[in-house]
């Protein structure tokens, strides 16, 4: 794939994946120390949800980034960021049905 100027939302996407990266070495400290598994469900939780609003953020932005610039008659670029697109959305999104109203 191609190298790409930071988005604007990096900061953001930066922030969400630091604040989950605690939390799974807690999760193991809670398990080992036979904490309530309402708490270490509760843990989990939040680490898939921190991931998980990072991944989406990651992918609405590319997705808009890229097909903003298509939109734009960007020539070669179109066809780069149909390629970007199209690698992209190998990856699904556990809500894709926010990006289609279908």
């Amino acid at each position: 794939m191609t190298n790409h100027a930071p988005h604007a939302t990096q900061p953001d996407i930066i922030m969400r994946l630091k604040r989950a990266n605690g939390h799974p070495l807690s999760v193991i400290e809670m398990i080992e120390a036979e904490r309530p598994y309402i708490d270490i469900a509760q843990q989990l939780h939040a680490v898939e949800k921190a991931i998980t609003q990072a991944k989406h953020t990651l992918f609405q932005d590319h997705i808009d980034h890229y097909l903003n610039a298509a939109m734009a008659g960007a020539g070669s670029d179109g066809a780069t960021a149909t390629a970007e697109f199209k690698a992209i959305t190998k990856y699904p999104m556990r809500k894709a049905h926010a990006l289609c109203p279908c």
